[in-house]
């Protein structure tokens, strides 16, 4: 699409996005998708960070309101709901990605939506359409904002100021005019930086507590009449004028009403960063065709692409569980050891001195196929030499979760189940009744609280 202004067509769309404009099956993509994000938020509730974010709430916020706080199941204003529960479903390294923004777009979409829904007595339906426009939205900025961007900025806290920005401002009927308002005011507040992994901090959790509170900020002005930078996003002052040397307007307005973003959106199969699953899919390959013990595994070289290297290069001797989940070694251990990487995994045994022991033997090295794909695709390739001097090459084209290789209805369920039992976030039952209303909430006239009686 030729547009000289594509902040405001991208405004418009989403203000004008009715329930009918969404086919089907990306509709009920989106109930997948907010399944897996209840799952996720539920499962970062003894997570330390976000007990401190749920604290700084509860002094700052009201202590009563619509808008429920998942992981202490009370009601409080909006603005807070949506920040805690955004820094909780960022936590376990659980929650969604769409490959070709590098953008977990649930952990700001769908607490930034939910806590407005609450707050005016949306419709479930109305909710489903507001989270499509975040979506949509936050993953096409992500990709406007190119890969020079994420090279220092964590894109769920800056695309997803405006993703959130975006679904708060549907549901609040903001005109095409406010909606671009509510942009510019996101767009201005977007921040999160990679240096936390350095020092293994807790910024991560601020990035998408933040990213939440300020797109729904930004949407309750508009709607008030408050004013933002109508071209925030491709200004010679905006974003990509700050934060990215390839940016690519005409990625804004990709295809509108077309290509639907959030149905190339992918699950988290391990509990880790993305960024380690498709080498890690590939060793579990490598490890199960070959019967091979983690003893029997001399070296492996992870054959990634350069924004791996960029994330994941820092964090050499990992000191917290999280980040631990950023280390290639670590993940590439407890494959070898226990084929998954699963929460308890983690938080078990990513410190075991076999794990440490087999991270020296893990190396990540730039390949030029492998990064030609990214981030549009993200295919796993590593070469396993043995004690006995085989060489082993393991490839997997669509790690696990991606669209083509995706988790059905079920094994979603399963994957909530342990997050819920991890976090100790809700019972079996309570999830079992969570999920029914997830699956049907298309038709649930006002979209009330999941776990929170009465607030």
């Amino acid at each position: 699409m030729n547009d000289k202004h594509p902040s405001q067509t991208l405004a418009a769309f989403a203000a004008n996005l009715r329930s009918e404009d969404i086919p089907a099956p990306v509709m009920r993509r989106a109930e997948d998708l907010l399944l897996d994000w209840f799952g996720s938020a539920l499962a970062g509730k003894t997570g330390r960070p976000v007990q401190i974010i749920e604290s700084f709430a509860r002094r700052m916020g009201p202590s009563g309101g619509t808008s429920e706080v998942l992981i202490s199941r009370r009601g409080t204003s909006a603005m807070f709901a949506a920040m805690v529960n955004a820094a909780s479903s960022h936590f376990a390294e659980q929650d969604d990605v769409h490959n070709g923004s590098v953008f977990h777009p649930a952990a700001v979409v769908f607490p930034a939506a939910l806590a407005v829904a609450q707050a005016i007595g949306a419709s479930g339906r109305e909710l489903l359409t507001a989270s499509v426009a975040g979506y949509e939205v936050g993953i096409r900025v992500g990709e406007f904002l190119g890969r020079s961007h994420y090279r220092t900025f964590h894109t769920t806290g800056t695309a997803g100021t405006v993703a959130a920005a975006a679904a708060a401002g549907r549901l609040l009927k903001l005109t095409p005019e406010q909606m671009l308002h509510a942009f510019g005011s996101a767009g201005t507040q977007a921040a999160g930086l990679w240096e936390f992994l350095r020092d293994a901090a807790d910024s991560k959790q601020l990035h998408t507590a933040k990213a939440a509170g300020d797109g729904l900020m930004s949407a309750y002005l508009a709607s008030d009449g408050f004013t933002g930078a109508r071209r925030i996003l491709e200004g010679e002052q905006g974003m990509a004028a700050g934060m990215s040397s390839d940016a690519d307007p005409a990625r804004l307005t990709d295809r509108l009403g077309e290509r639907w973003t959030l149905a190339e959106t992918s699950f988290k199969f391990h509990s880790s960063c993305r960024h380690t699953h498709p080498a890690a899919d590939a060793l579990l390959q490598v490890i199960t065709r070959h019967e091979l013990r983690a003893d029997r595994i001399a070296s492996v070289t992870a054959h990634v692409h350069q924004g791996a290297i960029d994330v994941l290069g820092p964090v050499v001797h990992p000191q917290t569980v999280h980040q631990a989940k950023f280390s290639m070694g670590t993940v590439l251990g407890l494959i070898a050891q226990f084929h998954s990487a699963g929460l308890k995994q983690f938080d078990s045994d990513y410190d075991d001195p076999r794990i440490a022991a087999f991270r020296e033997k893990v190396t990540m090295q730039l390949d030029p196929e492998v990064d030609a794909a990214y981030p549009a695709r993200w295919i796993g390739k590593v070469t396993v030499v043995t004690t006995d001097g085989r060489v082993l090459e393991g490839r997997v084209d669509e790690p696990k979760g991606d669209p083509g290789n995706t988790l059905s209805r079920d094994e979603l369920e399963r994957k909530a189940l342990r997050l819920a039992e991890f976090g100790a976030g809700a019972s079996e039952p309570e999830m079992r009744a969570a999920f029914k209303r997830i699956w049907n909430i298309a038709a649930e006239p006002v979209v009330g609280n999941f776990l929170t009686p009465g607030a």
